[in-house]
């Protein structure tokens, strides 16, 4: 009884969480279970072809042993009415003791290989075309997405041009979070007190879903954000109307999406300054792909 009065204490905090389809995005959620395998961007497509590489070395090593079993199982077995004792004549062959370790290492050669190049090279961002940059936070429980050069800013939605790489720079103002777009790429985590650069590209239009993969909390689920695909040209629009005819996020408005809750799909013409940390050392448009420490997050960035 005490764990279900807890429970209801949290929920009252949360009361969004509790109104079905209150404050979800009107795109989020994704009824095509095989995201994975339609990739519509380069870094999705490289990373693609490894998990198929990787599966298929694996399977040229596992489906043989497999055979193999199946034939010593049916070959060697035990039979009604075998009397006999069964006497193994043991001895050393060189031929399949060498098998033993050749196979395995050339099946990590053909894995690691690749996966080191694809790594390497995923860790250095386009330069040309010149990437967009937008600056995201994960908060309880709602994305929040600001775009520097642009001025503007998102809730739980983000536009981007199509074939154009995006440099999205990564951090927290909850509990440890990820970010994942699963046709786009592979996931990258949003930590408090840190910026986690992950490039990505869409190379078509369309509306492609993303969600977190990390618990955070009562409402978690509930994470998800569209990332819009659009022509260069529909995206200048975009910006332009987003600055003409949505109304500004105050402070105050930054201040009451740090509380936890729910939160619906938002634009804004522009945003309080200094609500992302302001200081871009430890990787720049070339550099890699790795944690950065960042310095105390400035006033107006912390929850309160």
């Amino acid at each position: 009884m005490k764990t279900s009065r807890f429970a209801i204490s949290r929920l009252r905090d949360v009361p969004s969480a509790l109104a079905p389809g209150r404050g979800v995005p009107a795109g989020a959620g994704s009824s095509d279970p095989y995201v994975l395998w339609r990739p519509a961007g380069p870094v999705a497509a490289g990373e693609l072809h490894l998990l198929l590489l990787a599966g298929l070395a694996m399977a040229a090593f596992i489906v043989p042993v497999l055979l193999l079993y199946a034939y010593v199982v049916a070959r060697y077995r035990d039979r009604p009415g075998h009397r006999a004792p069964t006497l193994p004549r043991w001895r050393k062959n060189a031929w399949l003791e060498s098998l033993g370790f050749v196979l395995p290492a050339l099946l990590l050669a053909v894995v690691a290989v690749p996966t080191v190049r694809l790594t390497y090279a995923l860790a250095k961002v386009p330069t040309r075309p010149r990437p967009l940059v937008v600056d995201v936070t994960s908060l309880d429980w709602k994305w929040l997405f600001e775009y520097p050069a642009q001025g503007i800013a998102t809730v739980n939605y983000v536009d981007i041009p199509a074939d154009r790489p995006v440099l999205f720079e990564l951090t927290a103002n909850s509990p440890m979070n990820t970010f994942w777009v699963p046709r786009l790429g592979g996931m990258e985590y949003t930590m408090p007190g840190r910026v986690l650069p992950l490039w990505l590209e869409a190379d078509r239009t369309g509306t492609f879903w993303g969600h977190s993969g990390q618990f955070s909390g009562l409402a978690f689920d509930a994470m998800f954000f569209d990332v819009r695909a659009v022509r260069p040209g529909a995206f200048r629009r975009w910006v332009a109307a987003t600055r003409a005819h949505s109304p500004a996020l105050t402070l105050a408005g930054y201040r009451s999406l740090l509380h936890a809750g729910l939160a619906p799909a938002e634009r804004f013409a522009a945003f309080p300054a200094r609500t992302f940390p302001a200081v871009r050392h430890g990787f720049t448009l070339r550099g890699g792909m790795y944690t950065t420490m960042r310095p105390a997050s400035p006033a107006g960035h912390s929850a309160s």
